[in-house]
């Protein structure tokens, strides 16, 4: 690879198939026997002792390795390899089919926090499944295997631009609290006394992008703006979530790197929220302090930056191809004087004390491999939690009355995204995702009478789906592909110094002889579970290729370091690929039952990343679209984007897109051609939108029938959208981003001004506002009862109203409450400070109460200062923003005195 390596997407979900050198037995106690921590005990407290005590037996050597991502085992000692480098920010990545949840964007469309708080729990589940396969095959110390993960994003998605805004939770720093507590909870478990896996928010703080600048911006924040916008997620998943690590970011504030920022790591995260876990640095930040930043003049000062701030373990790109020599610079630093063994020390014990609560390591609570299991990976009843949330997290942005669809109704299903399902995953996923549901698919299930006719896209920039195991055939006719893995002549050694790799290979070679052949089910980067597979080595997929149907196909390959040859002949060489890129694919005719050899192979040099994939294509899809349509009672087009066009740091640049964000709202303009057209039939036309952010709908506002907002809703997506459109499900989710018109109406993307930005100070008049969504039923409000706290409302303040479902179907509503604060300088607008997702049968009533705390009645001054202001305020409770047409109530009251708040 010619550019450095980078925490990108693609290489989290692809170098999982890489292995490592055996990990301690399980039996091995770390650092001697003590005994476990009894259910009063303090679990923080023990943890430290026994952390302290591994950490006095440690040569230094030894304690250098440990400060970075991948740690060593240090077998005198009993301490396995441990790589902190787990993903699992909307479901775990394995080596397994694991349970692919809805993009947390989509996951804050719920506006449900007790259901994120279930993901999370499923995901801790799968998380420690895959902890437990690792034990077994000694692949501890590989991406992936760890028992905490890097998870959740709660950046604010300030801007639609942001590639990686699909990450979050949204625009609104109290939605997306909410989200990241439940998340928090929900992954590190119900028991005190440790954790089921360490939860890691990040990217610390005032983060979300451009992408192009990330390692070297150097953000300008107002005191307002870092105590309103930016921080009160983090202070919530740390405070209340409990939280055990952070992740800090790679950009500057205010002058200081993030992973060497006073502000931010010493006084508010240590100091005002009194931080007791570890700090972790996204990947290459520290070097980023003077490759980039230029803040420090070498690397030993870099490292030395970082620690004295607070950084406790670094996240190293060349890791994840095991390169020797990465803890020099901490050596060094100790030499000159830099840092002291103290800082190293504390460091290490919050490390190794996080190994000891989550199970890593014994004498505080049970191994992993006694508590979980492989087979806890991709159980029915999280793929049904998925189906759940993906239905939950739909948004109905209109609808003239042509849904849910008639069951025996006539449909044209067009767009370029109607049989996809690489974009049902989003980013951060698992290419071995639980069997993903195409729209197209999800409404042939939805609705069996319906009369359901496909027309293919024309070729476009979203192609590329992993081509279905239904379509693969082994010589010998099973399902799937002949996998042989080849590993090197002599075993490769456990790390290299840079540019050392290569010469060795070149020396060794491959064997000629397969170590594994098995069939499997596609082709994907998978040898976790293969303990005889070493880091470095190939594998090759034969078999054939049969379609289902005859026509022009796009095929090739997805990823980096692969061949692929068809019918016979060379098709593709991605050896000089970059990692993100978009898919490489070339036009081929394909006969229906017929079977095509191919050939598909890969090297693992500890990092590798490759899929087979397909699209289906015609010449002219409007034309074909038109004479559906005639045939045809609704025209439903699904467009809209995928993660490989917004994503994270990708070299990519086509209209609209450039480094993974956005230049521009407007869908693809072969879409939008698309949706005119179908429009111009005179059918009524149903739009879903598949995306991570907001994209202008404008058109069709004005012209659709129907409008469904899916983000990308994870493996059943399909299913979730069939079930909404056919009725039988009632959409009810709520939209956690503004929907701008263009570009054009907001600040330029590098400002990290507020001003203009969100729901909360924008001037301007949105395409569709934040917490917009509409039902199959509807809802009315009861007045409004305030009753402030004791000591005043400064102290806080509840209010209750009576929900009631008016309509003729069961659905679900979002019940949202606004402030609408007193008339002073920098206060937003309005906010959003309480939400209830609510399910009531019709003519069912429910009271709902809301309780506001001084937390939740407070705005913040010019200054950065937290308060209660005193003057007046009003009060809204309803199924959207006030002032947006949504049902709800208002009731004004005074607060007559300030009461600061802590930060």
């Amino acid at each position: 690879m010619t550019r450095p390596l980078r925490a990108s997407p693609l290489l989290l979900a692809l170098a999982l198939c890489t292995a490592t050198q055996a990990s301690m037995p399980s039996t091995a106690m770390a650092g001697g026997q003590a005994p476990a921590a009894s259910q009063d005990a303090d679990p923080a407290a023990d943890a430290e002792a026994l952390a302290s005590a591994l950490v006095a037996k440690l040569t230094t050597e030894e304690k250098l390795d440990q400060l970075l991502n991948t740690a060593p085992a240090i077998p005198r000692l009993g301490v396995p390899h441990y790589n902190w480098w787990t993903e699992s920010l909307h479901g775990a990545m394995g080596t397994l089919p694991t349970t692919n949840f809805a993009e947390p964007i989509g996951l804050a469309a719920t506006f449900d926090d007790g259901l994120v708080k279930r993901v999370g729990q499923v995901i801790a589940t799968e998380v420690r499944g895959l902890h437990a396969l690792a034990r077994q095959t000694g692949r501890t110390g590989r991406m992936g295997t760890g028992l905490n993960t890097w998870s959740p994003n709660i950046n604010i998605f300030r801007d639609p631009r942001w590639g990686r805004g699909q990450e979050t939770y949204g625009e609104d720093p109290f939605l997306a609290a909410r989200m990241g507590v439940a998340y928090v909870k929900g992954v590190q478990g119900e028991d005190p006394r440790w954790y089921d896996i360490i939860a890691t928010p990040k990217h610390y703080a005032v983060h979300s992008g451009p992408e192009s600048t990330r390692h070297s911006a150097n953000v300008y924040v107002s005191r307002h703006d870092l105590e309103d916008t930016y921080l009160p997620a983090f202070r919530a998943a740390i405070v209340e979530g409990g939280a055990g690590s952070v992740m800090c970011a790679y950009n500057r504030v205010d002058g200081q790197p993030a992973c060497a920022n006073d502000l931010l790591l010493k006084d508010y995260l240590r100091g005002a929220w009194d931080f007791k876990g570890y700090v972790v640095s996204d990947c290459d930040a520290v070097t980023d302090i003077n490759r980039h930043h230029h803040y420090a003049p070498d690397a030993a000062s870099a490292v030395a930056a970082a620690m004295r701030s607070g950084v406790d373990n670094e996240c190293n790109g060349a890791t994840l191809v095991d390169m020797a020599g990465l803890a020099r610079p901490y050596q060094e630093a100790l030499e000159r004087g830099l840092i002291s063994m103290a800082d190293v020390d504390r460091a290490l014990v919050r490390l190794f004390a996080a190994r000891y609560r989550n199970g890593d390591l014994p004498g505080l609570r049970p191994l992993s491999t006694e508590t979980a299991s492989p087979a806890d990976v991709g159980k029915p009843e999280h793929a049904a939690l998925a189906l759940e949330v993906a239905e939950k997290s739909l948004v109905l942005l209109k609808n003239s009355g042509v849904l849910p669809l008639r069951p025996q109704a006539k449909l044209a299903v067009v767009g370029p995204l109607a049989d996809a399902t690489r974009v049902l995953r989003g980013n951060y996923s698992s290419p071995q995702s639980g069997p993903p549901v195409s729209v197209l698919e999800g409404l042939r299930q939805a609705m069996p009478q319906a009369t359901i006719t496909h027309v293919p896209f024309s070729e476009t920039y979203t192609d590329g789906d992993p081509i279905p195991t239904s379509a693969l055939q082994t010589p010998d006719g099973q399902p799937g592909l002949v996998a042989r893995y080849y590993n090197t002549r002599e075993k490769p050694a456990a790390r290299y110094a840079e540019g050392e790799m290569h010469e060795w290979f070149k020396r060794t070679g491959f064997s000629d002889e397969p170590v594994v052949t098995r069939v499997e089910p596609d082709v994907n980067t998978r040898s976790l579970d293969l303990p005889q597979v070493y880091d470095i080595h190939k594998v090759e997929w034969t078999g054939y290729l049969v379609p289902p149907e005859t026509g022009t196909y796009r095929l090739g390959l997805g990823g980096f370091n692969g061949e692929m040859e068809f019918d016979g002949k060379p098709l593709l060489d991605l050896s000089k690929a970059s990692w993100n890129s978009l898919p490489t694919l070339k036009t081929v005719h394909l006969e229906a039952g017929k079977r095509y050899p191919i050939k598909v192979s890969t090297e693992a040099r500890v990092l590798a990343g490759i899929g087979l994939l397909w699209k289906r294509v015609v010449d002219d899809p409007i034309g074909q679209m038109r004479a559906a349509a005639a045939q045809s009672d609704v025209v439903v087009a699904v467009v809209g984007l995928t993660s490989d066009l917004e994503a994270e740091e990708a070299p990519v640049e086509v209209p609209g897109f450039k480094g993974g964000d956005k230049t521009s709202l407007d869908l693809l303009a072969d879409q939008q051609a698309l949706l005119e057209a179908a429009r111009a039939t005179g059918k009524p036309l149903v739009v879903v939108v598949m995306n991570g952010s907001p994209v202008n709908l404008a058109w069709a506002r004005q012209h659709a029938a129907a409008i469904i907002e899916a983000w990308y809703p994870g493996q059943s997506g399909g299913l979730a959208i069939g079930n909404v459109l056919a009725g039988h499900a009632n959409p009810a989710g709520r939209l956690p981003l503004t929907f701008y018109r263009s570009v054009d109406d907001l600040p330029p993307f590098d400002d990290y001004d507020m001003r203009g930005r969100t729901y909360r100070y924008f001037e301007g008049k949105p395409v569709y506002p934040f917490g917009h969504g509409l039902s199959y039923t509807s809802f009315g409000y009861g007045p409004l009862k305030l009753e402030p706290a004791a000591g005043g409302a400064h102290e806080g303040l509840k209010v209750t109203t009576e929900l009631r479902n008016t309509g003729k179907r069961a659905g679900d509503e979002v019940a949202q409450l606004y402030l609408d604060f007193p008339d002073v300088d920098g206060l937003p607008r309005i906010a959003l400070r309480g939400f209830q997702r609510v399910h009531l049968a019709p003519g069912e009533r429910r009271v709902l109460e809301f309780q506001l705390d001084p937390r939740d009645l407070s705005a913040v001054t010019p200054e950065g200062q937290r308060q209660v202001f005193a003057g007046n305020y009003r009060v809204f409770v309803g199924g959207g923003q006030p002032g947006t047409g949504a049902a709800g109530r208002d009731a004004a009251f005074r607060i007559d005195q300030v009461r600061p708040v802590e930060r």
